[in-house]
């Protein structure tokens, strides 16, 4: 059930990454920015609603081989946000025809995002949106240009994905570690959380904004939008993967900064 519950945070999150493209498509930026603020506050609730059940599995763990057990817990759980991010990359175009339909529809009802939630789950709307369903296709990647891709900005969005996907289990399998500083070290999954999301608010938003901006004001394309995005998805999926690898530090590491705090 945890790592459902993952899988669900993982694929929302990649999914919020279709909002801007919808929002350059017809032209309401601001209005998509508006949804996508309602998605990241969705995930990052649903986030904090796992913490305790994750917390859960170390006071059920048993007596002996109690990090093994809980390493291979925790992993299965990260193994889930890397199922999340490949379902939300496969519904990306799905998801970029309807939100562009919805960014629409927020601006007809006036930014009231209850009423766009009202209309949206109404059975007739529903049917309208099965319209919209289909696959990635070879056809939606060639237009783009593999060699625009700024691979700094391709390892940042990796690296600040991989800290904030082990950020609660190291932080949780780092109380194992260093009991006597258990609290400390779970404490500390906060701060780490924190420092990825500033990462992410200093380093990425603003680059995909101003490419957004470009693509309204006519001064950039629509296929390089597209191209950063899915560049941005595809580094997240590897960020996911690089967490398998960062998990085991990344504990170690906040167990022995710990005795410095405590």
């Amino acid at each position: 059930m945890i790592a459902l519950f993952i899988l669900i945070i993982h694929s929302i999150e990649t999914l919020a990454y279709s909002v801007r493209l919808s929002g350059a498509r017809v032209k309401l930026l601001a209005s998509a920015l508006s949804l996508f603020n309602v998605m990241v506050m969705v995930s990052r609730l649903a986030n904090m609603m796992q913490q305790p059940f994750t917390g859960s599995l170390i006071d059920k763990a048993p007596k002996e081989n109690t990090l093994e057990f809980v390493a291979s817990q925790y992993r299965i759980i990260i193994g889930s946000a890397t199922l999340g991010t490949i379902i939300g990359l496969l519904l990306l175009p799905t998801f970029i025809a309807i939100f562009s339909r919805a960014i629409n529809h927020l601006a007809e009802e006036r930014g009231s995002v209850p009423a766009l939630l009202k209309k949206g789950f109404t059975v007739p709307y529903l049917k309208r949106a099965k319209k919209h369903i289909h696959l990635p296709r070879y056809s939606y990647l060639k237009d783009m240009n593999w060699r625009d891709i700024p691979i700094k900005l391709f390892c940042i969005n990796m690296l600040i994905t991989a800290i904030y996907t082990i950020g609660v289990l190291s932080a949780l399998y780092a109380a194992l570690l260093a009991p006597e500083r258990a609290t400390t070290a779970v404490m500390a999954s906060g701060l780490i959380n924190g420092v990825a999301t500033i990462l992410l608010i200093v380093f990425i938003d603003p680059k995909i904004s101003i490419l957004a901006d470009d693509v309204i004001n006519q001064k950039g394309s629509y296929v390089s939008l597209k191209s950063a995005s899915i560049m941005m998805v595809t580094s997240r999926l590897l960020g996911t993967l690089l967490a398998q690898l960062l998990f085991i530090p990344g504990a170690t590491y906040i167990a022995w900064f710990t005795q410095f705090i405590a």
